[in-house]
């Protein structure tokens, strides 16, 4: 493991460096005492965020300037931590490291987290520590053992902040969950969480709902799911990927060999990206748990899903309510289901299937004496008597299956 001081200070130099020039002439122009200060210290008035870049480094590599004489990260490593030439000491809570880190950004050191660093489970949701705060809080957990489970959901550390959580767990060899959700990463961070992606082998859940992703930043997130086969669930719900997204994350999970849950509930995820995206489901033998709710999946969704059912014997619970799926795409993917032997739960609740769909889905559960399904969710669609009297019959060949559904005709329909 790369020494936590070096990690620390890439983390806390300045994002960009200014003109040589410029650093020569305000270092000529300081007073002694200034100079003196500047060579011990580090520059804390750091540009703003969407100026900096995803891996905290500067547009020339890192480089930084210290009264005037241009220095690499490297040259810059003892001063930045070692302060005024005191001695440093051995310091195994980590305390002392983060109030340096504080004070070296000029942020308030988070009170919560000086009291629970030792703890196994490590909560500081909605502490607005934003990007130099998440900075801060990073120097001391790159070496901290005792940390296990993370949550720094709502703290709006954007893409640096999430570029420095990022660079940790890179290092951090005991952090096995991370919640990063609602921070607005945006595709720099989902570029540097990929980039992580690839060398950690520890984490195995990380939640990036929320977040502002795009389709600008699904190559870099597919090719760390070919990468990574230890992360076992991950939550991109939320978001704003969509076609292109949908093709490339398809891609991914057929090479995929460790997801065992993925949420994509809440994207644009339509047309061919659908398509792709559920032909990748068939390929793939790891996956438990697939949402995606809140997409457009619609009639040809609906249909490669069917055929995915049909070939796919290790998925147990499928959500694609919300998706615009009509009468047809509900039977087709009810065709799937009739060789399936895996599904325990189906929600295709509020999709305009009419009781049509609802009524060929309870059909193949009928068709299918192999059928694992437990609950089906048909909620907030109106359902006629007919698909009572199929229900019934069900229920005697599956005596555990649970049914929900909306309101109830009086009548058949016509």
């Amino acid at each position: 493991m790369v020494h936590g001081k070096k990690l620390a200070k890439d983390l806390l130099l300045p994002s960009v460096v200014e003109d040589d020039d410029a650093d020569t002439e305000r270092a000529e122009l300081q007073p002694e005492e200034e100079q003196k200060w500047s060579q011990t210290g580090v520059d804390v008035h750091e540009p703003e965020d969407q100026h900096s870049y995803p891996d905290g480094h500067g547009a020339d590599g890192g480089e930084t300037d210290c009264g005037g004489e241009r220095q690499t990260s490297d040259e810059a490593y003892d001063t930045d931590l070692e302060l005024g030439g005191e001695e440093e000491q051995y310091d195994p809570t980590g305390q002392t490291c983060y109030r340096k880190a504080c004070e070296m950004l000029q942020v308030v050191p988070v009170s919560h987290f000086l009291k629970h660093m030792q703890c196994s489970e490590l909560d500081l949701m909605h502490r607005g520590l934003g990007p130099q705060g998440t900075k801060a809080l990073a120097v001391p957990l790159v070496t901290n053992t005792s940390v296990l489970r993370l949550n720094l959901r709502d703290n709006w550390m954007e893409g640096m902040g999430g570029a420095a959580i990022a660079k940790m767990l890179k290092e951090n060899c005991y952090i096995t969950e991370v919640d990063l959700s609602d921070n607005n990463l945006g595709d720099d961070g989902a570029r540097a969480m990929a980039g992580m992606l690839k060398e950690n082998n520890t984490l195995l859940s990380l939640s990036l709902s929320g977040n502002r992703f795009t389709d600008r930043c699904s190559e870099d997130l597919g090719s760390a799911l070919v990468a990574n086969s230890r992360l076992q669930h991950l939550d991109l719900s939320y978001n704003a990927l969509g076609e292109l997204a949908g093709q490339t994350l398809g891609d991914s999970l057929s090479e995929n060999m460790g997801l065992r849950s993925l949420s994509l509930a809440w994207n644009c995820i339509r047309g061919r990206g659908a398509l792709m995206l559920a032909n990748g489901l068939g390929g793939n033998v790891f996956l438990r748990k697939l949402d995606l709710s809140f997409n457009g999946l619609a009639r040809e969704g609906a249909l490669a899903l069917g055929q995915t059912l049909r070939d796919n014997n290790v998925l147990e619970e499928l959500n694609v309510s919300n998706n615009r799926i009509p009468p047809e795409g509900a039977i087709r993917l009810a065709m799937g289901l009739k060789a399936n032997k895996t599904i325990k739960s189906l929600n295709i609740s509020r999709n305009p299937i009419l009781s049509a769909g609802c009524y060929g889905i309870l059909q193949s559960m009928q068709d299918n004496p192999n059928s694992a399904l437990e609950v089906l969710d048909f909620s907030d669609i109106t359902v006629n008597q007919d698909f009572e009297d199929l229900y019934l019959s069900v229920k005697e060949t599956f005596p555990a299956l649970q049914v929900n559904h909306g309101a109830k005709l009086a009548h058949s329909e016509v």
